[in-house]
């Protein structure tokens, strides 16, 4: 599958995944600044944002779309960074290809199985009528009735777009993302280890890593890994407090 990308910048090369329900725009703003150093790939994962749609969703489709993208970029020696999904997309593929990887960086997911949890956001994207909204407004009012969070739900409405008739429609396969949902809720497995540098990011406020829990498996699978602390940050780390992100992906991708 040819994946949507933007690439910024000049350097070696940093991908960077983005988290189930996001896009490549999500990373815009720290796109920007790596690409100052580096030269930046931001991609939109299958049934998100413009990449193409497709019925079949998994992790190892989505990695053999990743490893699709690399090869036919001629991409070496990568940086990876990938958040929540796109975390377990990035670990699964290093995991597989660890030749065509130097550093791999996961935010604020863990390779464990999560319990269902995005019950409100399915039943939100559900609710909103784009047959009947006139604008942006509409969606949110709509959207506001089944999850409360204003930040969540302007992320959320990223995925919203005018088409040429000037009707909304989403960007996202939602019904193909609602279908597999299970599965891109398990596990990530692999009988051989990623032994390069890795980094975990998590926020303080967030509850996917719990070092006291889940640093056995990751250390298991990543026996190169070490966790860090983002504070004052929840699951969108990355968005909530991109300086402390910046700074610490430059120390790791540099030292």
């Amino acid at each position: 599958m040819e994946l949507n990308y933007k690439v910024l910048g000049q350097g070696h090369p940093l991908l960077i995944l983005h988290g189930l329900f996001g896009t490549l725009d999500n990373w815009q703003t720290l796109g920007r600044e790596f690409s100052k150093t580096y030269q930046v790939y931001l991609i939109d994962l299958r049934n998100h944002g413009r990449s193409p749609h497709s019925e079949e969703f998994s992790y190892q489709l989505m990695t053999d779309d990743l490893l699709e993208f690399v090869e036919q970029h001629q991409l070496q020696d990568i940086y990876l960074i990938g958040h929540s999904m796109g975390g377990k997309v990035a670990m699964n593929f290093a995991l597989q290809h660890p030749e065509k990887i130097a550093k791999l960086l996961v935010a604020d997911i863990a390779p464990k199985a999560y319990p269902p949890h995005h019950d409100d956001i399915i039943a939100g994207f559900r609710s909103i009528d784009l047959n009947a909204i006139q604008s942006r407004q509409e969606a949110d009012d709509q959207l506001a009735q089944k999850v409360e969070d204003m930040g969540t739900r302007q992320f959320l409405l990223k995925n919203l777009y005018r088409q040429e008739d000037n009707s909304f429609a989403w960007r996202l396969h939602l019904d193909a993302i609602e279908r597999n949902l299970p599965y891109i809720l398990g596990n990530i497995a692999s009988d051989t280890p990623f032994t390069k540098p890795t980094l975990f990011l998590r926020g303080a406020n967030s509850r996917y890593i719990k070092p006291e829990q889940d640093l056995p498996q990751i250390q298991a699978l990543f026996p190169n890994a070490r966790v860090e602390t983002i504070e004052n940050a929840g699951h969108w780390l990355h968005a909530e407090q991109p300086q402390q992100f910046y700074r610490l992906t430059m120390e790791f991708l540099r030292g």
